[in-house]
């Protein structure tokens, strides 16, 4: 399969990648700067240029027979929402896009201890729920991740949809590389199309 993965240069997006190829897909690797995607180069990885608020960058690179995965996150208000659009412009096959448990539709499943998360993203939380809508409405699948860590995949790792979503807690931490395997699962076999899917950790 033939994916994208936007924001290829952070972390998570590197972890999307690697993965990716490890899993024998081809991967179109996007980032402002590729040079900061850290990964060798490869017969199956190409790394391009584009900038979420230039959708004309994005259109470039995504058509109807793409699947994107984005790990697109940003430090200001914006970025998320356009990245969102020029994404879903673009009209690709799917569009399975990370963002935060506790905001937007997971806000109520989360419960009381995600007024915290939402203290910390302050202006931005009105950000990110317009970029997990116009993703939902295009029939995109959302992924509601708790704090990240760097650690490894869990083996006891899970995909559930928000009806058995757990309350949120600060300290129950998911591994962006567990992050990565369950959105290429959702890539590969989809589960959640136009719903928001949670990874877990057990």
């Amino acid at each position: 399969m033939h994916l994208i993965v936007l924001a290829a240069s952070g972390r998570t997006g590197l972890a999307i990648t690697r993965r990716a190829l490890r899993r024998g897909h081809t991967v179109t690797a996007i980032a402002r700067r590729p040079e900061r995607i850290a990964l060798p180069d490869a017969a199956r990885l190409r790394k391009v240029a584009a900038d979420v608020n230039d959708p004309a960058s994005v259109a470039a690179v995504v058509d109807g027979n793409s699947v994107v995965l984005s790990a697109l996150g940003a430090d200001r208000p914006g970025i998320l929402t356009a990245g969102a659009k020029a994404v879903v412009a673009a009209e690709p096959r799917r569009v399975i896009w990370l963002g935060a448990y506790g905001t937007g539709e997971s806000a109520a499943a989360a419960g009381a201890a995600a007024a915290t998360l939402v203290e910390l993203l302050g202006d931005r939380l009105p950000d990110k729920v317009e970029a997990d809508n116009t993703v939902l409405a295009a029939g995109g699948t959302v992924f509601h991740a708790g704090v990240l860590d760097d650690g490894p995949e869990s083996p006891d790792r899970r995909t559930v949809g928000l009806d058995a979503a757990p309350p949120f807690d600060l300290g129950a931490k998911v591994s962006r590389e567990t992050v990565a395997a369950a959105m290429l699962d959702e890539a590969e076999a989809p589960r959640f199309a136009g719903a928001v899917a949670l990874p877990l950790a057990a």
